[in-house]
């Protein structure tokens, strides 16, 4: 078990972050029943014991339910963590559907509101967690940026956004991370991010590094109704069973390397490039801890073109969401 991540410096800032964060959504909802404070705490506790640093969060995991957890547990430890939350994805209640919103006035509820939530003075890195197409991302980013100029952020990010937006966004403010879906089975950034991001000295934050679990031993809480995996296009009847058939094949290659599927998911996530920083998540310590060890995961250039070929030789089935979640993707 090592004791520390290494550390890199988040995109045209001066914030340093662990190489591999904790994305926090599933405490709240999603893949299962709700953490509670006491399970929430332990984990993030036994993160900070542990190197990590940097904690994902949005407004609308759980309806404001995942920053209050955070901050239950950031309580007396703020100091050791960089906090990402996000705004932009309106739901009702605890409803799937939701609208996309980035009008100023809007951004700036928002900020107020996960300040409040969270306890906290200043938000270090502000994402628009989805791009509405109606507001123009100069209005939505000039805002996040007065609100820097105010103190109440330290930098902005965009989730999901287009390379035609991002350079747009970064025109009118230095962007300092993108967060999109990434993964051996998610591999739409390679073609125009990934270099976008290096090019413009921004980190580039995958989340769902292991595929919602497809890239893992992890099943789906099939009578579970807080699991919504089992509604997702690429878990269903005929999809699900070609994409585990992937993932058997690229178990080899993990069985190789002595370590897990999931390790080797977040090693090859890891090995695409030096500004990237994945945010897995996770509500159990043995799976936190089999994270941090991914980094350990050495993948020379025979592993990857290996890899490589297992992944160019099948075709993943099924879209990550269904039509309501893919709203503001890509925008």
């Amino acid at each position: 078990m090592t004791d520390t991540l290494n550390f890199q410096t988040l995109g045209n800032s001066s914030i340093k972050i662990s190489k591999i964060g904790l994305g926090c959504m599933g405490l709240s909802e999603f893949y299962g029943q709700p953490a509670t404070e006491s399970e929430a705490s332990t984990l993030i506790h036994h993160a900070l014991d542990h190197g990590v640093n940097f904690f994902d969060t949005a407004d609308m995991y759980g309806g404001g339910h995942n920053e209050k957890l955070l901050a239950t547990a950031l309580k007396g430890r703020r100091d050791q963590a960089v906090i990402a939350t996000k705004f932009g994805i309106v739901r009702e209640g605890n409803e799937y559907s939701r609208e996309i919103c980035g009008k100023p006035e809007y951004v700036r509820k928002s900020c107020h509101d996960s300040l409040r939530r969270l306890g906290i003075d200043c938000i270090d890195l502000y994402y628009i967690h989805r791009i509405d197409v109606n507001t123009p991302i100069e209005e939505t980013i000039g805002e996040m940026s007065r609100l820097i100029d105010e103190g109440k952020i330290k930098t902005i990010g965009l989730s999901e956004a287009s390379a035609a937006t991002l350079r747009r966004a970064h025109a009118v403010h230095p962007v300092s991370a993108l967060q999109s879906e990434y993964s051996m089975l998610t591999r739409d950034p390679e073609e125009e991010m990934l270099p976008l991001t290096k090019e413009l000295g921004i980190t580039f934050v995958p989340y769902s590094p292991i595929c919602r679990g497809l890239l893992s031993t992890s099943k789906i809480a099939e009578n579970d109704p807080n699991d919504v995996r089992k509604f997702l296009p690429r878990f269903q009847d005929g999809a699900y069973e070609n994409n585990k058939n992937i993932a058997t094949q690229l178990s080899t290659v993990a069985e190789r390397k002595k370590c897990s599927l999931a390790q080797l998911s977040l090693a090859w996530v890891l090995a695409q490039g030096d500004n990237i920083i994945p945010i897995p998540g996770t509500t159990k310590i043995k799976n936190l801890d089999s994270n941090i060890n991914a980094q350990q995961v050495e993948l020379n250039r025979m592993d990857l073109a290996e890899i490589d070929s297992i992944l160019n030789q099948n075709e993943v089935k099924g879209e990550r969401y269904t039509a309501e979640g893919m709203k503001g993707v890509s925008a």
